[in-house]
């Protein structure tokens, strides 16, 4: 990984900014105290910057004339043409921030990614809507590591997308010089493992598009690669998964590792597929292992340290 530190933008109030309706705050402790000290945040408050006070009337979304709308809840202050405005001028500034994913406040009209409250005439709110802020910047941005702070309890989900924000960072970094198809095969093998962790034939069909590479466009083959690259980390490694992986890296020790040292990894493979022991335990052997007998292809493998070990991600999942 590069050493810069990597900008991601964010909710204001999650990070302890009294910008909501009733003018206090949704300070979130991991995003602040563990991420926060990685990562330069960009802080985003839609109502606010787009010219409403804190505190202020609360607002949700409401379905009529075949359109959701921003309203203000008891005065029906309606915010729709204010907030579209806005998120298109503030997205557009935001392409110029190289952001590298993105969290946003669960539930907000504004702000929430899934599953908002969307309020019609009459009748129980249904949750099926996307707040306004949050639906421009995902359009803007497809590929972009987006994900709620309350998804992020899930130390699964967590792990996911702390490691995605830093496969984009190396990704965009890939394309953002002059590239040749020599650069894009060495980023390509060096996440062989952590493509076939979440999805096993995206490394394959990624690995045609690469040996063709010379016969497509340059700028057709990097949104290819890359919308294909960042769709196949969005699926979540599971247990099974990543003890495939596990035991495929196993498969290179056979010349350098004694019977007994290959039945130990064997060991730490199962009593991890089996829920015993967290992702961190096989891994740490492996990483031991890799550097006391010299294997260069695993030693080179983003999926031995995909983000910064200091977050422990590992050891939860």
């Amino acid at each position: 990984m590069t050493p810069e530190r990597i900008r991601l933008g964010i909710s204001a109030c999650l990070l302890g900014e009294p910008v909501r309706f009733d003018g206090g705050h949704k300070r979130d402790p991991f995003l602040v105290e563990s991420l926060g000290p990685l990562v330069d945040w960009v802080p985003v408050c839609p109502e606010v910057e787009s010219g409403l006070d804190a505190p202020r009337e609360s607002m949700r979304l409401v379905q009529a004339d075949g359109r959701i709308r921003l309203l203000t809840n008891k005065t029906a202050q309606d915010h729709t043409t204010r907030m579209h405005g806005y998120a298109r001028r503030r997205v557009e500034e935001l392409a110029n921030g190289e952001l590298c994913g993105f969290v946003l406040k669960k539930d907000s009209p504004t702000c929430g990614l899934e599953r908002v409250k969307v309020y019609g005439t009459a009748g129980m709110p249904v949750k099926s809507g996307r707040g306004l802020f949050a639906d421009a910047l995902v359009r803007r941005f497809p590929l972009l590591p987006v994900e709620e702070e309350g998804r992020l309890n899930d130390p699964r989900l967590r792990e996911n997308f702390v490691e995605r924000i830093f496969a984009y960072r190396r990704l965009t970094a890939l394309f953002a010089a002059r590239w040749s198809m020599g650069d894009v095969v060495r980023f390509h093998t060096a996440h062989k493992l952590t493509l076939m962790a979440h999805r096993p034939e995206a490394y394959q069909r990624l690995g045609r598009l690469v040996a063709s590479g010379k016969s497509v466009a340059r700028r057709a083959f990097q949104d290819h690669y890359s919308t294909d690259f960042m769709t196949a980390l969005a699926t979540i490694a599971t247990p099974r998964r990543q003890a495939n992986v596990l035991q495929h890296m196993l498969g290179y020790f056979k010349q350098t590792l004694d019977r007994e040292s290959r039945a130990e990894l064997l060991a730490l493979i199962e009593d991890y597929a089996g829920g015993r022991v967290p992702l961190v335990v096989p891994l740490t052997l492996f990483i031991h292992h890799i550097r006391r007998c010299g294997v260069p292809y695993l030693a080179d493998q983003v999926y031995l340290r995909p983000h910064p070990v200091e977050l422990m991600l590992r050891n939860h999942v």
